[in-house]
């Protein structure tokens, strides 16, 4: 039964995610999708753990996203960040680039993508949200210890605590966070692939950053990859961090 209403409750999710995508950048905090009424963001310290860890992938052709360092030359972000929207197909590896913690126009370091890899059966159109995520190779290996996160082997039960951090569209330049949410549960997506379900604020330009819990040493992990957010509250799916399978 809770199952049936965790799945549910992701399908409700989903219904409302094409206003999500098309709202506009200059309406007001509270009316932008992922915030609902309140908004809870505050700026955290770039340089700080375990915000040092995440930075912007940004394309040439414009968009802008966020990511996380999970390896020395390895970033996770959201597939979807990776489409061209007009041409709609992903765009060439060399046209993405990486900056680690950016902030107000400057970047603790920079990267250019010289390949990735995304989820089972990712489509630029009509794609399964649990295989939103995706692994970008980079042409240096910029995250040097302390500034790598891992992922958590078991998503977090309901009721966990969690952070959600990234460069949003109301706020570009800095990192904007939710330090006090949690975990609902976990649902799956129609094809019955996990999902994990969060009521983290978070609007555009937060789709690739990693959903923050503490591992079962104490330290910062990765539980997922924020993939959608709902139209009109503070609500979340991500693919958890299990179903993501880091290369040898």
């Amino acid at each position: 039964m809770r199952h049936a209403l965790l799945t549910g409750l992701s399908l409700l999710l989903l219904a409302g995610l094409g206003a999500a995508a098309t709202a506009q950048p200059r309406l007001p905090p509270s009316v932008l999708p992922g915030l609902g009424t309140a908004d809870p963001r505050r700026p955290v310290d770039f340089r700080a753990e375990p915000w040092r860890a995440l930075g912007r992938v940004q394309l040439e052709i414009g968009g802008r996203c966020t990511g996380v360092l999970v390896g020395p030359r390895l970033v996770l972000t959201a597939a979807h960040c990776l489409v061209a929207r007009r041409a709609g197909r992903l765009v060439q590896p060399g046209s993405v680039h990486f900056l680690l913690g950016h902030d107000r126009g400057s970047h603790v370091a920079h990267a250019r993508v010289t390949a990735y890899r995304t989820g089972p059966g990712f489509l630029a159109a009509g794609a399964s949200v649990a295989s939103d995520w995706a692994l970008l190779t980079l042409d240096q290996p910029i995250g040097t210890p302390g500034h790598v996160l891992p992922l958590l082997r078991q998503a977090p039960a309901a009721g966990a605590a969690l952070m959600l951090g990234g460069y949003q569209r109301d706020r570009p330049e800095v990192l904007l966070a939710d330090t006090g949410c949690q975990v609902l549960g976990l649902g799956a997506g129609a094809d019955g692939r996990p999902l994990l379900l969060h009521d983290c604020a978070g609007t555009s330009g937060v789709s690739g950053a990693p959903l923050l819990a503490r591992g079962p040493d104490g330290g910062w992990a990765v539980a997922g990859v924020a993939a959608r957010a709902a139209p009109q509250a503070a609500r979340g799916l991500a693919v958890p961090a299990e179903a993501i399978g880091l290369p040898p």
